[in-house]
């Protein structure tokens, strides 16, 4: 089973979202906290947020780009108490046993997505505002087209 962890390649999620994620944490969409938003909601940080942020489990930041990786069933369980519970502080479902099936929903509709891919892609999230509601779509990067090189600073320690 896999999941995607918040990657960082540089510092700009630490200025472009108005809570950024944790390098590393598992990640899911996150688009049902735009639910109910409007082209007014969206503004300087939050629509950066809106527009291209995954959901970290364990801060609640947002993440440009995660990664595909292995995930163990009771790490699995453990995000999907913890999501419920935010569910239950953040948005008012009312008690965690009520929260933990919609929680169970989104992770596993994360699962689904990543399991499509191999370990260490990476994938982007767009959203945008239509009549409908909020329409997601997503690009995955293969690891072997995304080279150490478009991201690396290259240098030498002895100078």
């Amino acid at each position: 089973m896999k999941l995607a962890r918040a990657i960082h390649f540089d510092e700009s999620d630490t200025r472009v979202y108005p809570s950024p994620a944790r390098t590393g944490e598992w990640c899911i969409s996150g688009g049902f906290e735009f639910s109910n938003w409007s082209d007014a909601d969206l503004s300087g940080k939050q629509r950066q947020a809106f527009s291209n942020g995954w959901l970290g489990l364990e801060t609640f930041g947002r993440v440009t780009f995660v990664a595909v990786t292995q995930i163990e069933e009771p790490e699995r369980a453990a995000l999907t108490d913890a999501l419920a519970q935010h569910f239950v502080s953040v948005y008012g479902a009312p008690d965690i046993d009520a929260a933990r099936p919609v929680a169970a929903d989104e992770i596993a509709q994360m699962i689904e997505m990543c399991d499509d891919h191999d370990p260490n892609t990476l994938l982007t999230v767009a959203r945008e505002l239509t009549e409908a509601g909020v329409r997601e779509t997503y690009r995955a990067i293969a690891a072997q087209d995304a080279g150490l090189e478009q991201f690396a600073i290259h240098g030498s320690l002895d100078e």
